[in-house]
């Protein structure tokens, strides 16, 4: 089966590792990566799924003490768009032999060209850079910045339409001068498309990337193949470099939590919980460790794989994600725009629902009860929390199924990392001089 999959998947990671969108993104997306892992742990911290741990810490430190350790997080989450702009300019410059500076800049100023800088403060509208489009939610608007305005620069540096300066200027100047007509031609386009945009219902880039993302969901119930359709396209979403839970879940949250205070109100009133589907549902069972259950694939990286990348990023991804915290992994591997990860980090989470649904269904596992849990709460405690020792039983299978899902398609990326890590070995010995190399009789 792996032979199999590995003659018709290899190819295609190949075509991957050559194409200079996705190295540019993967490679950009390694600026961010060590940031994220840190502000993970500050979010832990400040979010460590125990009772009475806030007010515990608020008796030495007061009750704010919280907010300080959200600060090192909101410099590294809710910024990462804008690290990941500058880190795909810059590869993807290198990609099209320009100004590798340049390009980076040319990248965040395009992007930032385009935005929206209004913010709701106090029922009113302020001046301000929403830090919602400088998070998750603004990556895709920024990756296909960084692509456009790079090309473009690149298109009127190769046309030579640059300032030519004479003998004897300083490089750091003359290149200076040179990027002068290939940055403002690029401007210009992006100064163009804000201005079209703002004559739009939508009023910006932004907006009208997220109400077309949100049409399809608008339909959709609380039934299994409303929930199975939901996460398909959250999933999809998120393969974009589009936070799906902020997506999907305008449209799909208000649905679950009006289903969990349903079933709440059975509950006390010691009556059968009315629903299958729920918050509680679709936050403890669905997935585990993040989208794409991806605690199943960390957990198959640290097991089956051998190069240093992978092995190295699943050990200090793996804290994180087993409270749910998965960004490292989104974009660290990375899962986004990945053609290989895109399989797993889709059918793992649909197995996950259509598997519990039948097991709640069959009365094998209890409802959820619709008590609110943290969402940082590791698995099998939380199902335990949830239904009951089922649930944690639940749970482990659904863990382990999706450990088996992954394992392949992380395999084929593995062995292709580690013919790239065999090959810089090579690279590096090959250019080493060894003084046993040199002899007299030479001289």
């Amino acid at each position: 089966m792996l032979d199999k999959l590995e003659k018709f998947f290899m190819p295609l990671a190949e075509k991957i590792g050559r194409n200079k969108y996705l190295i540019a993104i993967r490679d950009g997306f390694l600026l961010s990566m060590p940031l994220l892992i840190v502000g993970s742990f500050f979010l832990l911290i400040a979010n460590f799924p125990i009772p009475g741990w806030t007010e515990f810490w608020a008796r030495f430190f007061g009750d704010n003490w919280a907010s300080y350790f959200s600060k090192p997080t909101d410099a590294t989450f809710s910024i990462m768009a804008v690290l990941a702009v500058i880190g795909i300019g810059y590869s993807f410059a290198e990609q099209m032999k320009v100004d590798r500076l340049f390009g980076a800049a040319i990248s965040l100023v395009s992007w930032f060209l385009i935005m929206p800088y209004e913010i709701m403060f106090n029922d009113e509208v302020v001046s301000g850079i929403p830090l919602g489009w400088v998070g998750s939610r603004g990556i895709f608007v920024g990756i296909i910045c960084a692509f456009a305005a790079v090309h473009i620069y690149s298109w009127v540096d190769k046309k030579g339409w640059v300032i030519k300066m004479p003998d004897g200027v300083p490089p750091t100047v003359e290149k200076s001068f040179a990027a002068l007509i290939p940055a403002g031609v690029s401007l210009s386009v992006f100064f163009v498309i804000n201005i079209v945009f703002a004559m739009t219902p939508f009023e910006n880039a932004f907006n009208f990337v997220f109400v077309i993302l949100q049409t399809p969901l608008l339909k959709l119930g609380n039934t299994l193949p409303a929930m199975v359709i939901a996460y398909i396209f959250l999933h999809f979403f998120w393969f974009f470099g589009v936070n799906g839970g902020s997506v999907v879940g305008a449209v799909f949250n208000p649905i679950l939590q009006t289903l969990s205070a349903e079933n709440l109100a059975a509950l006390q009133a010691g009556q059968a919980m009315p629903n299958i589907i729920c918050q509680q549902f679709q936050d403890l069972f669905a997935t585990f460790g993040g989208a794409g259950s991806t605690l199943s694939l960390l957990i198959a990286m640290l097991l089956f794989c051998h190069s240093k990348r992978v092995k190295e990023l699943g050990k200090l991804a793996l804290v994180p994600g087993i409270f749910g915290i998965n960004e490292p992994i989104i974009f660290g591997l990375p899962i986004l725009l990945n053609p290989l990860m895109l399989v797993p980090f889709m059918l793992v989470p649909t197995i996950n629902i259509i598997i519990s649904y039948f097991c709640m269904s069959i009365g094998l596992v209890p409802l959820c009860t619709g008590v609110a849990i943290p969402w940082t709460m590791p698995v099998i405690v939380s199902g335990f929390l949830a239904t009951g020792w089922q649930g944690s039983v639940l749970q482990a299978l659904l863990l382990v199924l999706g450990v088996f899902i992954y394992m392949p398609f992380i395999k084929m990326m593995d062995k292709q990392y580690l013919a790239d890590e065999n090959k810089a070995v090579e690279s590096v010995e090959e250019d080493d001089i060894s003084l046993d190399d040199l002899s007299f009789d030479d001289l």
